[in-house]
């Protein structure tokens, strides 16, 4: 009786010491087998079937951003990752910072996906909040969702880093959609997370992938049979509530005498939004050699996919081989071989085009190498920033990309020689 008694008090201090160790644990749902990536106008123009080849299961596509950006390449990753097999899910990059501004945009970001066919959960990533409280942020967060499932008839998970799974989402949001997380580190060991889902059913583990057919690096992503939709039907038919939308992308280098306004009028855009894609502070302070991201009022035109995986573009009046090489991420020659073209000066308007893949330097690479030639130029000594502290899992070009500045920009404002050699607890002026 004495050794049974010692026993079970043995037993119970040793549950006590686990209990104590391990209260809290964010754990995958189920096994995380389906190898994923996220997409948007970074990554420029994709060649799917080499991503299918490389074994990419899933696909989830940036569709629009606030209440009136969708995202240029949109339509184009959307067909032509179906074309090749591929499992496609869609993502709204939430800014809103009032409930009537978090409605509208699930309006518009489900106006965007209408008539097409998403095998995966919706996702909302909300990351910016622009000084919005906790309470009104999961109010906000809650509205969207909502009023998304409304519209769409389809389930809605929530995109979030650990710290805001942790210190921002409550509970009852979460109680609304399972949780895709952003976690660079191992997360497959996350004991003592007293986050407010237990569980997640994707995980974003680099931004810093490699994967053929992708130029440059793109997120990386694992995910659980949880991912996928109950029905995966058509989207219904939504109504924009705009009107209209912005769509193309291009990035302009910053000259003498420049001002946001001028920039705005020439661009069809406005002060404010070149202002928020880009990170800026004071509307009146650019200076030269910065290069802006802008998103111009029209659409990328012309563009068709099909079961190959290829993609024309149809010429439209005006348009030039140079013009349209840049806008793709790739060259002139290129162009004139894939299209047996026999004077590179002269097309018309209604040719077809073939544009294979992303063959030569996409946008980003330009904007790096512009960025690059102008910091030394620039004195940041009279600027007012605002702060930011390094997160465990944190990247200076996740960092970067959350702010919208260029990460070698960011890197040179804080002294960084390294951008690999950041540390949790470092603040950063952004």
């Amino acid at each position: 009786m004495k050794n049974k008694l010692s026993k079970i008090i043995i037993s119970f201090f040793i549950f006590t010491i686990a209990s104590i160790n391990y209260i809290y644990a964010l754990s995958p749902q189920s096994e995380l087998r389906y190898e994923g990536i996220d997409v948007s106008d970074w990554q420029g123009y994709i060649d799917y079937n080499q991503v299918k080849n490389s074994g990419i299961d899933i696909v989830y596509i940036k569709a629009s951003q606030g209440s009136n950006i969708k995202d240029p390449y949109f339509d184009i990753n959307y067909e032509n990752a179906k074309a090749n097999g591929l499992r496609v899910g869609f993502y709204h990059f939430l800014t809103a910072t009032n409930i009537e501004e978090a409605e509208r945009q699930a309006r518009f970001f489900s106006s965007i996906i209408s008539g097409k066919q998403s095998d995966c959960k919706l996702a909302m990533d909300y990351e910016q909040f622009n000084g919005v409280g906790r309470e009104q942020i999961n109010q906000i967060a809650m509205a969207f969702m909502q009023k998304v499932r409304e519209l769409t008839k389809k389930q809605v998970i929530i995109y979030s880093d650990l710290y805001n799974s942790e210190r921002t989402f409550s509970p009852e949001l979460a109680s609304q959609g399972e949780l895709w997380l952003a976690y660079y580190g191992d997360y497959r060991n996350l004991q003592n997370v007293n986050a407010s889902w237990n569980t997640f059913i994707g995980v974003q583990y680099t931004d810093r992938g490699v994967v053929p057919g992708i130029r440059g690096n793109v997120d990386r992503d694992l995910f659980s049979e949880e991912i996928f939709l109950d029905d995966n039907s058509e989207i219904p038919s939504n109504e924009n509530p705009n009107g209209n939308y912005n769509t193309e992308t291009i990035y302009y280098t910053v000259q003498r005498g420049d001002t946001l306004w001028a920039i705005a009028r020439r661009y069809g855009t406005t002060i404010q939004e070149i202002a928020q894609i880009n990170g800026i502070r004071n509307v009146n302070l650019i200076y030269p050699g910065e290069v802006l991201r802008i998103h111009t009022n029209s659409n990328i035109p012309g563009n068709e996919s099909n079961a190959t995986g290829k993609t024309f573009y149809t010429v439209r009046r005006g348009d030039t081989l140079w013009g349209i090489a840049r806008r793709y991420g790739t060259t002139v020659q290129n162009l004139v071989s894939w299209n047996n073209i026999q004077n590179p000066n002269l097309i018309f308007p209604g040719q077809r085009l073939i544009l294979y893949r992303n063959s030569g330097s996409n946008s980003s690479s330009r904007v790096s190498k512009n960025v690059n030639s102008n910091l030394s130029q620039t004195s940041y000594s009279n600027i007012n920033y605002a702060q930011y502290t390094v997160q465990k899992g944190d990247s200076l070009w996740r960092i970067a990309r959350r702010y919208r500045i260029c990460p070698k920009r960011l890197a040179r404002i804080n002294g960084i020689t390294n951008p690999y050699m950041i540390y949790p607890g470092l603040v950063l002026k952004v």
